[in-house]
């Protein structure tokens, strides 16, 4: 059997998913599409099933791939259940995708989230009543907490083992006859909707649909247009808002009638948005948040890494010592493994780690959706494209989510712009390195500020790419979810999935990347390709030696600190580099060139000519950028 969750966003839809999954999970593709779901399994009573977390979406009007694919699933023999999370403290918003659902004609289960959150602000929710209107099986749950999850996934089990189907909503008597008309036409035509849904979706005028039925039956053209148009003539609205509008006034009666408003308590938490989200203080409490969340991470870094630069170091030279003093290939080898393993051990996990987890704590407590509210304003008048905010926020765990995102944008030349800014934010690979080169050796207060530096690139870049193909650029409308109290199994749950990412794919790399290193460095070649890399290093006063580096640094990020120590012939790089080369450097690996997972993802998503534009314009970012923190840098050092 397969359970199928979905919801809008912030309803608690992956929180859910992340509490019976464990982050045991894997990712896959719609057929013949890029866009993803995440699938796991879970055992409910005494039986495996398959659980799909489908992408969160406000609607299934099919204005968008995710739209389109998630009601395609919905609709397929592949899901035999369906979970719609709703937020029980905007249930009236939640409930006008529960009406969309129950025309499907799907057997589901309604999973009240956030009760706990509902009667903070005094709302109570009848959910007997709620049951009793739709009827479909309610469940009160508070995710996070665990709570009410395994009623919720037995009630599943055994509404998908009867295939109960729900019955689908009444609409006003004009709609009803258009729909009945037009049911009756639609009986034979093989489409992956029942007839009414079917139905519903050509007087919305989804126009992939139309033209599906149109292939197969080209006389109802005629008389869709007629009912559309007397529909149009008596309401004085076009169809599709006709068909919302009911949707809209079915859920809001629901919700007026299973609803009864209590007293809201006014809460701490009330008052911190006047605070976080004000004109002025908001960026002032940004910047604080953000130094002491990298002060934090410098923090715990710099007490891990000395003392295993120090361990491994010492083996190194024992170990060198037991064959043959360095010289030969073997030794070098062995050095290309122990500086790669070191780099991982003590240089990038030592930094990746509270990242992840102070980032994860940003995001289950709520402020990263605030930050993307502070730019977005901010940046909004130098020409950053509103709807760019939701990748650029997730391009700061990785950039491949973050041009992954880029789907939702319906115009070309929007996606485009989104994945190119998105590429030039900081994930955590290029953090590490700011970390372990800048905040390690010259303070977390510089690494802040490339931090800021690096924003300010993005929105000029964005100001730019605004003149080169003018935009109306759009606001955001985004949602503000609730602030909560992170639990720490969930943080370090949702950290351990990014670091394993790091360890399985990266570290590999970092290892034989070194080891090649060696390789080439004992026979003379790696020469040659710092050679290539020459024009770049010269005119940012870098060492020779930092052309192999910067090459494998393309694999993944990491690579572009761990193989500089090898390199320059040492880890301790205060000792090799002045504190303007550290800056240059780190400045220079923050915007240069994406990692080849993302230039493979920006291929997939955009087109080769638009990757190789991207690889373009961040080589010339790079390099402008890298020359003006030179320049900075040698004023003050």
């Amino acid at each position: 059997m397969r359970i199928g969750l979905i919801g809008q966003p912030n309803c608690g839809k992956s929180t859910l998913f992340n509490q019976v999954a464990g982050y045991k999970a894997e990712t896959g593709n719609f057929s013949g599409t890029t866009v993803t779901f995440i699938e796991s399994q879970v055992r409910v009573l005494g039986s495996v099933v398959d659980v799909v977390d489908l992408p969160g979406t406000y609607t299934l009007a099919g204005t968008n791939p995710a739209e389109r694919e998630v009601i395609k699933y919905l609709t397929s023999n592949a899901v035999d259940v369906v979970i719609n999370v709703l937020d029980a403290s905007h249930l009236s918003l939640g409930l006008a995708m529960t009406v969309e659902l129950l025309e499907l004609e799907i057997p589901i289960v309604i999973a009240l989230n956030m009760m706990d959150e509902a009667d903070r602000i005094g709302i109570h929710i009848d959910v007997e009543m709620l049951k009793n209107m739709f009827d479909v099986p309610v469940i009160p749950m508070i995710a996070s907490k665990g709570r009410g999850i395994q009623p919720c996934f037995v009630q599943a089990v055994q509404v998908g083992q009867r295939n109960q189907k729900p019955k689908p909503p009444s609409y006003s008597h004009d709609i009803e006859s258009s729909l009945t008309l037009l049911e009756r036409e639609l009986e034979a035509v093989e489409s992956y909707l029942n007839p009414r849904a079917l139905a519903i979706k050509l007087l919305e005028g989804d126009q992939s649909l139309i033209d599906q039925v149109l292939s197969q039956k080209p006389e109802i053209l005629k008389d869709l247009r007629s009912i559309q148009d007397e529909l149009t003539h008596s309401r004085g609205k076009t169809t599709d808002w006709i068909i919302n509008e009911e949707r809209t006034k079915l859920s809001d009666q629901v919700a007026q009638q299973v609803i009864r408003q209590g007293k809201r308590n006014i809460t701490f938490r009330d008052k911190l948005d006047d605070i976080l989200l004000h004109p002025i203080i908001g960026y002032i409490g940004l910047i604080i948040i953000l130094y002491l969340f990298f002060q934090g991470v410098y923090t715990f870094g710099g007490w891990i890494e000395a003392p295993l630069m120090d361990f491994f170091a010492q083996f190194e030279v024992w170990l060198v010592s037991r064959f043959g003093g360095g010289e030969g290939i073997l030794s070098q080898i062995l050095i290309g493994v122990i500086q790669g393993i070191s780099g991982g051990v003590a240089i990038v996990l030592p930094y990746l780690v509270p990242f992840l987890v102070g980032l994860g704590i940003l995001e289950d407590v709520g402020y990263l959706p605030r930050i993307a509210f502070l730019m977005d304003s901010l940046m909004h008048k130098i020409g950053l494209h509103g709807k760019s905010i939701v990748p650029f926020i997730l391009g700061f765990g990785c950039n491949v989510p973050a041009i992954m995102s880029t789907r939702i944008l319906e115009d070309k030349r929007e996606r485009f712009i989104s994945a190119a800014l998105s590429t030039l934010v900081p994930c955590a690979a290029r953090l590490s390195v700011v970390f372990g080169l800048v905040a390690f050796y010259l303070g977390p207060g510089l690494a802040l500020a490339i931090y800021l530096f690096n924003l300010f690139v993005i929105a000029l870049t964005a100001k730019i790419l605004s003149k080169i193909v003018p935009d109306t650029s759009p606001g955001l409308i985004l949602e503000m979810p609730v602030y909560r109290v992170p639990t720490l199994r969930t943080v370090f749950s949702k950290a351990w999935w990014r670091i394993r990412e790091f360890i399985v794919e990266a570290w590999p790399l970092l290892i034989v990347g070194s080891v090649v290193l060696a390789i080439l460095n004992y026979l003379n070649v790696a020469i040659f390709l710092n050679t290539l890399v020459r024009p770049f290093s010269w005119v940012l006063g870098l060492p020779h030696e930092v052309g192999v580096p910067l090459i494998f640094g393309v694999l993944r990020k990491e690579l572009s600190l761990v193989m500089l120590g090898q390199a320059l012939g040492s880890m301790e790089f205060s000792t090799v580099l002045t504190p303007v080369q550290m800056i240059t450097y780190a400045v220079f690996v923050v915007f240069y060139i994406p990692c080849l997972a993302t230039m493979i993802v920006i291929r997939k998503e955009l087109g080769g000519k638009a990757m190789w534009l991207i690889v373009a314009m961040t080589t010339v970012i790079a390099t402008i950028a890298g020359l003006f923190a030179r320049g900075l840098a040698e004023l003050f050092f």
